[in-house]
């Protein structure tokens, strides 16, 4: 059963479709099988991964509303574990077609339900708003990842994209929607601002927040130039690093923790130390006898001559007869 996930922020401009499109790529290089879901009118992630939208082909649009099959509508990329169904300009219709029919917030989920079962990970590459498209989108992911650009802006967002998630986890969502993370995007490791913002956002995002952290990087500007992720555009730069390192932070939350009593906790530092046994001493060695002792005899007087001349006068006295 795939993991459906949605990329989301109401604020554009914060590398949504980059972060998109690198991640995928990265999860299907780690042999992850992986469907990408271009979801935005402005079919950004379509024309990045080479399939420009056109307006004679069919898109995500024809699968909203019952006109094609999923496996019609997908496209291949150049990994071959990893698809595309790209999106195009009809789906800005959709915004007034959806209005009038019945559980429209469902559409894009009985859609994905076709098809969870052949792929481990479903991306959806959300649009800049909140709209019907937004809910549809919320409606059918499992979990969502939030990028959050290092801008003061992007900060005063958060709290309002938080409040939007929590209504559709409560009211809408039937399976529920969990936060996978927050992703900080845009970095610059030699502007101090930049760290200030991500340690306010630790401090205060009630979610988990990713380690990694996606820099400035102008392979990532170029990669969807040539219509291709940036892992085959320049592999060894450093946006191309971050999204690798990303793709493994996800991939980590799967493994499921043992759950261990804290007589079982062993310091992952310091390795538990052999414990010296010391043999018990024999027990003549340890026995106290702690009954009172009698006291010892006191040794017999020598007698000296005085207590003899003493004890011949007091016979003497009783005797009739003295002598000297």
């Amino acid at each position: 059963m795939a993991r459906v996930i949605a990329v989301y922020n109401q604020k554009g401009g914060v590398a949504k479709t980059t972060t998109c499109v690198n991640l995928s790529a990265y999860l299907a290089l780690e042999g992850k099988k992986v469907l990408l879901i271009d979801f935005d009118p402005q079919a950004n992630a379509s024309s990045g991964l080479g399939h420009p939208a056109k307006l004679n082909e069919g898109s995500i649009y024809h699968g909203l509303f019952g006109l094609a099959e999923p496996d019609a509508l997908t496209k291949p990329t150049i990994f071959y574990n990893y698809h595309l169904i790209p999106s195009s300009q009809h789906l800005a219709g959709a915004l007034i077609e959806l209005v009038n029919i019945p559980e429209r917030e469902h559409k894009l989920r009985q859609f994905i339900d076709k098809i969870r079962d052949k792929y481990d990970y479903i991306f959806i590459d959300m649009p800049p708003s909140l709209s019907l498209l937004t809910i549809n989108g919320l409606v059918a992911a499992d979990e969502i990842v939030i990028p959050v650009q290092s801008h003061y802006f992007s900060m005063e967002g958060l709290s309002q994209l938080l409040e939007i998630i929590e209504l559709v986890h409560k009211n809408i969502s039937t399976r529920g929607l969990k936060v996978s993370g927050a992703v900080m995007t845009m970095f610059d490791e030699n502007e101090p601002l930049s760290h200030k913002i991500a340690g306010d956002i630790a401090a205060s995002f009630p979610h988990n927040v990713f380690k990694t952290r996606i820099p400035r990087s102008s392979a990532l500007s170029e990669a969807p130039s040539y219509g291709r992720p940036v892992i085959l555009h320049d592999p060894n730069s450093t946006g191309a690093r971050a999204y690798e390192q990303l793709a493994k932070e996800l991939i980590a939350q799967e493994t499921p923790k043992q759950f261990q009593m804290p007589s079982q906790m062993v310091s992952a530092v310091e390795p538990k130390q052999e414990q010296i046994v010391t043999p018990l001493p024999n027990e003549s060695d340890i026995l106290i006898d702690i009954k009172p002792q009698s006291q010892p005899e006191q040794p017999p007087v020598v007698a000296t001559e005085a207590p003899i001349r003493d004890e011949a006068l007091r016979q003497a006295q009783g005797d009739s007869t003295f002598y000297f």
